[in-house]
């Protein structure tokens, strides 16, 4: 997650600068956007199973493939213009359970919370939520309706680094590292198709939605000097998204799920879930 979370400290550049500049308003065609955009692919809260009419308790846990962003689009254009990449490599990938219960009227709530535990400098306090409505019939297709949101924070190091403090040519240079927070506020809409083969263990789905993104930065950084550069990076963006996979139900109480999620615009991320079924 952290690799790609780094390439959206792409609006700050020295405190000095950043105190001058005031905060920073990217447009929609600016490598800043593009930065967040592309964040925002693994970090949506994907459905990551195939519809299913009768939701129970389940407990899952899922990991998500990171998009890769190449050095021209982690170095900022508008925000901090001539300022050079960011560091995008903090951890392999996104792990994040689930959690599945029913509601009342046929509606099945999604939860998820990953909690706030440093590693490798990171810490995430982030949360997905949906609720969605399946139609269809037993062994047949069905089809489901649902809206998501993704919110909380997650805190890195990704304006100022170790290794950025040690380099002599660096803005960073002899400063403290910088502990910086996004707000990811992700919402959306998608709609689903499944339907079973392999005797009904096998459940194949595709689907496509919109997310809007509202993404906010916020710089955390104190200069060799005790500066401190405390600059917000804020855009308004709008998405649509198509993804795909398949559940493999391998035991009644047991089953996995594999998912292509892409916002075709911007990057693609694989996604695996482990889920069992919980009480009785």
């Amino acid at each position: 997650m952290w690799r790609a979370a780094a390439a959206l400290a792409l609006g700050v550049g020295l405190p000095a600068a950043a105190w001058a500049q005031g905060d920073c308003f990217p447009g929609a065609s600016s490598h800043e956007a593009k930065a967040f955009a592309i964040f925002a692919v693994p970090l949506a809260f994907s459905p990551a199973g195939a519809p299913d009419l009768l939701p129970g308790f389940r407990f899952g846990l899922e990991a998500a493939s990171l998009p890769n962003i190449d050095d021209a689009t982690a170095t900022p254009t508008i925000c901090r213009p001539g300022k050079g990449p960011e560091h995008t490599d903090l951890l392999p990938a996104l792990p994040r359970p689930r959690f599945t219960m029913p509601l009342p009227l046929g509606l099945a709530l999604q939860a998820s919370w990953i909690p706030p535990i440093r590693v490798n400098g990171v810490k995430a306090n982030l949360f997905g939520l949906s609720v969605g409505k399946s139609f269809g019939r037993l062994g047949g297709v069905v089809v489901a309706v649902r809206g998501h949101a993704t919110f909380g924070s997650l805190r890195a190091p990704i304006t100022c680094d170790d290794d950025a403090l040690a380099d002599a040519k660096s803005e960073c240079f002899g400063g403290q590292r910088s502990d910086d927070k996004l707000r990811p506020n992700i919402m959306g809409a998608d709609v689903s198709v499944g339907w079973s083969v392999a005797e009904g263990r096998l459940r194949p789905y595709v689907g496509s939605g919109y997310n809007r993104l509202q993404p906010r930065f916020q710089v955390n950084f104190t200069n060799q000097f005790g500066a401190l550069d405390n600059r917000r990076v804020a855009v308004n963006l709008d998405r649509m998204v198509v993804f795909g996979g398949a559940t493999w139900d391998a035991t009644p109480r047991l089953a996995l799920a594999g998912e292509l999620y892409a916002a075709p615009a911007d990057a693609v991320t694989g996604r695996v879930v482990v889920r069992a079924a919980v009480g009785p």
